[in-house]
């Protein structure tokens, strides 16, 4: 008696293929996300950092409505710019080179409260001397090279245009950076006491002489720990116009500042 033969069946397993290939590709999907999402954290953490200006102490360097990246690295890194290391470095800083350089424009944190983001331009080292006289600045004795520059137009108190004088500095060490001087040479820290840099410390001040809280104001702003240093202005990748919003898109046309857009702060 024959026996019939039967088809050789093989079991049935393109469904489960399928799903399996589905289900890899959302873990890699989702691994994908996750790795983006630790990279972005570091270097946000500890490599840049984007931080807008509310402020006109810096001009004209740096107006109301730029956006700058900021370079943690520049100065190492302390409890003050990498906050998660705080519990482990209580003090001091982390690969600190030779620290700020006079001249550089940093964000630091203000030291009364050790909080606050302050970003000025680095004037004084450790043991400078540093003195305003009838508007002119004068580090360890020596007035400051200043050549006038022309006027730069500004807002007066009451919002009308004003023409005020410009100036281009040249520190010590050969930097050349440009201030203003809404008030002349008569404004009120144009004339100050001769302030010694501590130890450790920094002396820093805004480009725009007579509208800037700094280290001139030793209540409100005084010296700067070199701790409380955050990082090194490097460059500005976005700007509005003051009295625009960044995130309104649809007016960019006419309030994106093109010609400011990833300029290197100087």
């Amino acid at each position: 008696m024959s026996v019939a033969s039967q088809p050789n069946k093989t079991p049935d397993t393109s469904g489960a293929a399928k799903k399996t290939s589905k289900d890899g590709g959302i873990g890699e999907l989702i691994k994908i996300i996750v790795h983006a999402l630790i990279i972005a954290l570091v270097v946000r953490t500890a490599l840049f950092q984007p931080f807008n200006i509310p402020s006109g102490s810096l001009i004209p360097t740096l107006l109301v409505g730029d956006y700058v990246m900021v370079s943690k690295y520049s100065y190492g890194w302390s409890r003050y710019s990498v906050p998660v290391i705080s519990g482990i470095l209580p003090s001091g800083r982390l690969w600190a080179g030779e620290g700020p350089k006079r001249g550089d424009i940093a964000v630091f944190k203000l030291p009364k409260d050790n909080s606050t983001d302050f970003i000025k331009r680095v004037i004084g080292l450790p043991g400078d001397r540093i003195q305003m006289r009838q508007g002119r600045l004068f580090i360890n004795g020596t007035m400051v090279q200043r050549e006038q520059a022309g006027t730069y137009l500004v807002k007066d108190e009451f919002g009308r245009d004003k023409q005020v004088p410009k100036y281009i500095e040249t520190l010590p060490n050969g930097v050349k950076h440009e201030v203003i001087e809404i008030q002349g040479d008569t404004g009120y820290y144009d004339n100050t006491d001769e302030y010694v840099v501590p130890p450790g410390n920094y002396f820093m001040m805004g480009d725009n002489r007579d509208n800037s809280d700094d280290s001139r104001d030793l209540a409100a702003v005084g010296y700067v720990p070199l701790d409380n240093f955050v990082g090194k202005g490097q460059i500005i990748f976005f700007s509005v116009a003051d009295d625009a919003s960044p995130l309104a898109f649809w007016q960019w046309p006419w309030t994106v500042r093109g010609s400011r857009l990833f300029s290197l702060i100087r």
